[in-house]
């Protein structure tokens, strides 16, 4: 399928995204991210290691967007895991007062 990432096409294949992601370690996820196989990766790894690029060429929605049309699971940004709590009436009034 024929993608275009930081203005280059790239003539993508599943089989091809899951070769050349094969031995490579996922980096710690603080962003978007794609499911390859049975590992998740950064989108800008991907993107990186797919196009040979600087990661500052293209953007994580640029490939995303790619990564989805070639049907792999893509996540956005992760959720917040701590529960947030409410603030107590003090809180909020101080927090209104600087």
């Amino acid at each position: 399928m024929r993608c275009v990432i930081a203005r280059f096409p790239f003539d993508l294949t599943k089989s091809g995204v899951l070769d050349s992601m094969k031995g490579v370690k996922p980096e710690e996820i603080v962003g978007a991210s794609v499911i390859i196989g049975r590992r998740s990766y950064p989108a800008k790894q991907v993107g990186e290691v797919i196009t040979r690029q600087d990661r500052r060429d293209f953007s994580a929605a640029e490939v995303l967007r790619a990564m989805t049309k070639l049907g792999f699971t893509c996540r956005g940004l992760p959720q917040d895991t701590m529960p947030t709590r409410a603030a107590d009436p003090f809180q909020h009034a101080s927090a209104m007062l600087g």
